[in-house]
């Protein structure tokens, strides 16, 4: 029974179907068993009385059997349970063919609920797609689809409406809720400038949008795409039970064949008694616990990280998350915030805090660059840069400049060696800023990078897994020591340029006999080269990133490095319910299959320990949605 069984659904709804609910047919279908022994009915009459309850109750079953098999598709549970339950009527066990019919169905209608179910509840965390956007039109508000608007057209997003495109705020403020994408509830405040991202939702007031991106380049559309192919990229455990059933279904139908004739021929024993046990052994082997609860548990399991904000491309990417060897991050914007900011100010005797960071600040008054945008950050008064004159950079060194008559220097060690200064050599982490005004030596800034809140609780979980973490930074030794110290990070490779990491990733890979499996997290942003080449490449911060978004294979949307260990306990969780599934089902078959030979259980008893089996194997599946954060 190859891939059918999980579309089984589908198939039993031929017309006839349509006219009756399952349920009200299998209870047509018991209220004649019951007539036929109440009233005694017997002869011709009651043969005829059973057949009427078995094609109430299974001529669907029977019709899906039959043009399955005009498609050249044999061995799916259809035929299965036709030919059971077909063979004890031509050998007059009527009451057991209809029983296989009405327990069948019973298990099925309650089966597909259950399937459906985890499916409904699954999709609605996904529930971001918008279904109109507001576009003003000669002073009316029209909504349109989506896939109507345009690059460039103007949006209106009203309080509680999703943001249906990727834009940039044009007029307007409000205060976002990005937690269908994030798993987090953290809101974020958006003004005029501020990039807007589709499948947040506005909390209050208005905002006007320029369109960036279609509906279809959208980060909301590309979200909804990878969860939706996420199914395609099936797991090695997937593609066992598709291959499994499929040679294992003609096996059980020979072997039946075999315990129905060889018996009776060779030993002499009963043909009815035979032919009984071989078809009660075909409705045993219906693998269909297997076949949907397999599969079921990975959509589940990819399901419950997309409520944390943790898209998984694929059950594929599962496996190897589960049971990864090492976990190598990059550093900055992944394990720090990259975001530079003003940690320590050091005066020289008689020179006060204010004053060197004026200095400073004004000095680099007309630069970019992160550290001087964290000088004038701190300083935090408006500059009047007439005041500012001559600025001349020193690549690699600093600069200097003319601030009204005064002739100010800022730059590292190596420049004030060079102007004659004579500074303190610091052992401090981060970048030291010497700030000189008329060859006096004023002091020095230290800019750092943050770490993140819980970075080093996300290094902790890792290692409390049994999994090594490494760390890949720009970054000089001495900087890169301390982080890897302060985190708590097993090895650290320094000073290294964007290209240089890739070759780095590239060594591991060659030493892979120290590693089973290695786990690349990147922000994503300069990273896409390493997360490709990774085992599993994990991008952080992806909110908005299409390069993290299109190179990674688990894209966790928000910027917390703790989810990556949230990612591995999800994984470890799907495949542990994806274990106890085969095992179980394997197990409770193989039993009953033993049984059956031996005639110890009976037809319908059998198909209510294969519907049974499947039902709890469903219901196992769902435990992988269900995830408590770490």
């Amino acid at each position: 029974m190859c891939n059918h069984c999980h579309d089984h659904h589908h198939s039993h709804k031929s017309n006839y179907s349509k006219l009756f609910h399952p349920i009200i047919r299998v209870g047509i279908s018991i209220l004649i068993l019951i007539s036929i022994y109440l009233l005694s009915i017997d002869g011709t009459y009651r043969v005829l009385c059973f057949l009427v309850a078995y094609l109430i109750s299974g001529s669907d079953i029977l019709y899906s059997a039959l043009k399955n098999i005009l498609k050249g598709k044999v061995f799916d549970e259809n035929f299965l349970m036709g030919i059971a339950s077909l063979g004890a009527f031509i050998i007059g066990e009527y009451p057991e063919a209809v029983m296989v019919m009405v327990l069948y169905q019973i298990g099925e209608y309650f089966q597909d609920k259950a399937v459906e179910k985890s499916r409904n509840s699954i999709t609605a965390l996904m529930d971001i797609r918008p279904d109109y956007a507001n576009v003003e039109e000669n002073g009316l508000v029209l909504q349109k689809s989506p896939e109507d608007i345009k690059i460039g057209d103007i949006i209106l997003v009203k309080a509680g409406e999703k943001i249906p495109l990727d834009g940039i705020v044009i007029d307007g403020s409000a205060v976002v809720d990005t937690a269908a994408l994030t798993g987090e509830n953290v809101p974020r405040n958006l003004k005029v400038g501020d990039r807007a991202i589709s499948g947040c939702i506005n909390t209050n007031g208005v905002i006007r949008i320029q369109v960036e991106k279609e509906f279809g380049e959208s980060t909301v559309s590309k979200i909804l795409k990878l969860v939706e192919e996420s199914s395609s990229k099936k797991a090695k455990a997937e593609n066992f039970i598709t291959k499994f059933a499929k040679y294992y279904t003609p096996f059980v139908v020979i072997s039946a064949l075999f315990l129905g004739l060889i018996p009776p021929l060779v030993f002499d024993g009963n043909f009815q008694v035979w032919i009984l046990r071989a078809l009660t052994f075909l409705v045993i082997s219906c693998p269909c616990a297997l076949v949907i609860s397999v599969p079921l548990t990975f959509f589940a399991g990819i399901g419950g990280a997309s409520k944390n904000g943790i898209l998984v491309k694929g059950g594929c990417y599962m496996e190897v998350l589960a049971n990864p060897d090492t976990v190598v991050f990059d550093k900055t914007g992944t394990l720090t915030k990259g975001v530079f900011s003003v940690t320590k100010i050091i005066p020289a005797d008689g020179i006060s805090n204010d004053e060197i960071i004026e200095y400073a600040a004004k000095a680099e008054c007309y630069s970019n660059h992160p550290i001087a945008l964290s000088l004038k950050s701190f300083y935090g008064k408006a500059i009047n840069s007439e005041e500012v004159s001559d600025v001349k950079e020193i690549a690699g060194f600093g600069l200097e400049a003319k601030i009204n008559s005064d002739k100010v220097v800022l730059g590292n060690a190596k420049l004030m060696a060079e102007i004659g200064i004579n500074c303190k050599s610091t052992q401090e982490i981060g970048t030291v800023i010497h700030v000189v005004k008329n060859n006096e030596y004023l002091g020095y800034i230290v800019i750092s990078d943050e770490l993140k809140e819980d970075s080093k609780n996300a290094i902790q979980s890792l290692k409390d897994f049994g999994i090594k973490t490494e760390m890949l930074t720009g970054d000089t030794v001495s900087v890169a020591n301390y982080m890897a110290d302060e985190l708590g990070i097993d090895k650290v490779y320094s000073e290294l340029l964007p290209a240089d990491k890739v070759e780095k990733v590239e060594d591991l890979f060659k030493n892979k006999q120290n590693y089973k499996s290695i786990i690349f997290v990147g922000d994503g942003i300069n990273d896409a080269p390493v997360l490709a080449r990774a085992d599993v490449g994990i991008a952080m911060g992806a909110l908005g990133s299409d390069a993290a978004i299109e190179a990674a294979d688990v894209v966790i949307m928000d910027d917390k490095p703790a989810k990556v260990a949230l990612a591995i306990n999800i994984a470890r969780k799907t495949m542990s319910v994806v274990m106890q599934n085969i095992i179980f089902a394997v197990g409770i078959k193989v039993l009953f299959l033993i049984l059956g030979v031996f005639g110890l259980i009976t037809m319908w008893g059998a198909v209510f320990a294969d519907v049974g089996v499947a039902l709890l194997a469903v219901l196992n599946a769902l435990r992988a949605y269900r995830v408590k954060s770490l």
